[in-house]
C-alpha cells in the first residue's frame, strides 16, 4: 500500500504540490509562483485558469525530478484551493473567459427579482441594502448582464478546485466543502439550492451548470490518461474531494470542535472553529461546510488582514526588506526587531485594521488613533499587529457568544505566523495558549488528511488528523501584557468603530469611496 499522498494547494499567488506521509510529515514540495491577477479595468481581478493547470503540471514534474521513488509511491491526490474564484467552462472543460477571482471588485447592476414586490418589508427589516449588495457582488450576475454569450455557452460554473478536479479525472465533480462564494448553495443542508430558495434568486445559476458535489473524503474519480501523461502521476490514482484552503487550514491545525479555534494570519485574516451544529456568527453569513463531513466552519473574516504587513513594508520598511533578502529570511522575521523596540500597547497608539470594509462593518475605513511625538515606525508596526489581534479577538468573542462555548486555545497558521513576536503578541492579546503547527503548509496538510482518509491510509478523517497534526511551538500569554491589552481592547478598541462610524459615512458620501 502506498502511504504517501499528494496535496495540491492552489492559492492566489502560487500553487504548491506537497507530498505528505501517513504521519503528516512533509516529504517533498514544489512551488510555482504566478501573478495573482490581471486587471484589464480598475477594480477587476482576473486570472487565466490555464495558469492554475499549467502550474499543477509543472509542480508535479518538479516533484518527480526531485525524488522519483517518492513520487511513484503516491497513493492519492487531493485539491484545496482559494475560495470564491469562479471559472466558466465549456462541455470539454475549457475556459470560456478568465476566472473572476475573489479579489475582483466589479459590481452587477441591481436587479434583485423580488425587490420591487417586497421592497417595503425588506426596507423595514433593513434587508434591502444587504440583498442589493449581495446581488451586485455576484459575479455570475455580472457575466449574465455583460457577457450573455459567454453565459449561454457555459457548460459548468466551477470553483478552482472543480476545474482542477475535472482536468485530473474528466469528471465535473467537487467537494461540498469547496462551495464558497456567491453561488446558489444551501449551506445548512450542504447541497445546491432549490429553484425558489433565496440564494437561487440572488445567484441564478442554472442547476445543470453546477457540478455534482460529494462529501469530503469521497472519490472524485481516478487520474485520466491525459492527466497522467502530463503530470507523470500513475493512471488510476484516486482523486479525493477535500475542501477550501481556509477549511483545510483549520483541519490541518487540528481544530475539530468549538473549544479550539484556528487563526489564519494570511492576506485575509480569519478566525474559524469547527462545529457539528449550524449557526451564523454574523447574521445572513452562513458557516461554511467543513472538510469533516457533517460539520461546519463558523468564521469571522478581516478582509485585507495581514496584507497590512505588505502595506507596511512597502511604505515604511525598505531597510528591513533588504535585510531579510540578505539573510534569506522572511520579512516578518526581520520586522520582529521593530516589535522588540516598542512596548505592549504601542505607547497608546491603537489601530482599527479595516483597510477593507467587512460584512459586519460595511461603513468602516482604517483608523490609527493616539499619535504623539514619541511614536516611531516601530510603534506604528506594533500597533498594526496589535490592531489585527484585537479584530480577531472580537471575532473570537462573537464565535463564543453565537456558539455558546468557550474557546480554550488557539492554533495559528499563515505567513505571518512564522514570526515568533507576532505569535507572542497574539497569545497576550487573546490571553490564551497558542500553538503553531510543525509545518507552514497547513492548508496542504488538511487536504492530505482528508485524502489519507479517503484512500484508506487512516480509518477516518478524525483518526488521520490525530496521527498527522503536530505542533512545534507553544506560546503562553504574559499576564502583565494580557492585562494591558484587555484594558485597551475593552475601553478603547471596541468603541472606535461606533465613535467613527458617522465620520466614515461622511467620508464615503463626500469622496465616493468605498462604494456603498
Amino acid at each position: 500500500m502506498n502511504n504517501n499522498v499528494l496535496a495540491i494547494d492552489c492559492g492566489t499567488q502560487s500553487l504548491r504540490a506537497l507530498v505528505f506521509n501517513e504521519t503528516g510529515c512533509l516529504m517533498e514540495s514544489a512551488k510555482i509562483q504566478y501573478e495573482p491577477y490581471n486587471s484589464p479595468q480598475p477594480g477587476w481581478a482576473e486570472q487565466d485558469p490555464e495558469v492554475f493547470w499549467e502550474s499543477l503540471v509543472t509542480a508535479c514534474k518538479k516533484l518527480k525530478e526531485k525524488n522519483p521513488s517518492l513520487f511513484n509511491s503516491i497513493g492519492g491526490v487531493g485539491i484545496t484551493s482559494q475560495r470564491a474564484t469562479m471559472i466558466n467552462v465549456d462541455i470539454n472543460g475549457f475556459p470560456l473567459r478568465p476566472a473572476v477571482t475573489w479579489l475582483d471588485q466589479r459590481k452587477a447592476e441591481d436587479h434583485v427579482p423580488w425587490k420591487s414586490i417586497l421592497y417595503p418589508v425588506l426596507k423595514l427589516g433593513g434587508l434591502d441594502k444587504v440583498l442589493s449588495r449581495l446581488y451586485k457582488d455576484g459575479k455570475c450576475n455580472w457575466i449574465r448582464q455583460n457577457q450573455p454569450e459567454i453565459w449561454n455557452k457555459t457548460h459548468k460554473y466551477l470553483q478552482v478546485s472543480g476545474f482542477l478536479n475535472h482536468r485530473l479525472t474528466g469528471e465535473f465533480r467537487d467537494s461540498v466543502a469547496s462551495q464558497i462564494g456567491h453561488i446558489p448553495f444551501n449551506y445548512k443542508k450542504m447541497s445546491w439550492c432549490g429553484a425558489l430558495e433565496p440564494a437561487s434568486i440572488l445567484f441564478p445559476v442554472e442547476r445543470d451548470k453546477l457540478p455534482q458535489v460529494v462529501h469530503p473524503g469521497d472519490v472524485i474519480g481516478t487520474l485520466c490518461p491525459k492527466a497522467s501523461e502530463l503530470t507523470g502521476l500513475a493512471r488510476g490514482i484516486p482523486v479525493i474531494a477535500c475542501g477550501s484552503d481556509k477549511g483545510c487550514e483549520t483541519l490541518g491545525m487540528g481544530v475539530m470542535d468549538k473549544n479550539m479555534a484556528s487563526l489564519s494570519f494570511g492576506t485575509t485574516a480569519t478566525v474559524q472553529t469547527t462545529s457539528p451544529s449550524y449557526y451564523e456568527a454574523i447574521p445572513l453569513m452562513p458557516p461554511y461546510p467543513a472538510p469533516i463531513p457533517g460539520h461546519y466552519n463558523p468564521e469571522i473574516e478581516i478582509f485585507r488582514g495581514y496584507w497590512m504587513i505588505t502595506w507596511f513594508k512597502n511604505e515604511f520598511a525598505h531597510k528591513e526588506v533588504e535585510t531579510a533578502e540578505k539573510k534569506g529570511i522572511i520579512v516578518e522575521a526581520a520586522l520582529d526587531a521593530l516589535l522588540l523596540q516598542s512596548p505592549p500597547g504601542s505607547m497608546g497608539l491603537v489601530v482599527q485594521p479595516y483597510w477593507g470594509p467587512g460584512l459586519n462593518h460595511p461603513d468602516a475605513k482604517g483608523a490609527m488613533i493616539g499619535f504623539g511625538d514619541v511614536h516611531t515606525k516601530a510603534h506604528v508596526y506594533r500597533a498594526v499587529i496589535e490592531g489585527l489581534a484585537f479584530a480577531l479577538l472580537e471575532g473570537v468573542h462573537t464565535l463564543e457568544k453565537k456558539g455558546k462555548t468557550r474557546i480554550e486555545r488557539l492554533a495559528v497558521s499563515g505567513g505571518a505566523s512564522q514570526s515568533d513576536q507576532i505569535c507572542q503578541i497574539s497569545a497576550d492579546v487573546f490571553n490564551r495558549p497558542l500553538v503553531r503547527g510543525k509545518t507552514t503548509e497547513t492548508s496542504g496538510l488538511g487536504a492530505a488528511i482528508v485524502t489519507a482518509s479517503g484512500v484508506g491510509i487512516h480509518a477516518s478523517i478524525q483518526d488521520a488528523m490525530k496521527s498527522m497534526v503536530s505542533y512545534d511551538t507553544h506560546f503562553e500569554p504574559d499576564p502583565h501584557h494580557a492585562s494591558i491589552y484587555n484594558e485597551l481592547f475593552s475601553k478603547v478598541y471596541l468603541n472606535i468603530y461606533n465613535a467613527l462610524k458617522p465620520l466614515y459615512r461622511n467620508i464615503r458620501d463626500i469622496t465616493g469611496y468605498p462604494e456603498s
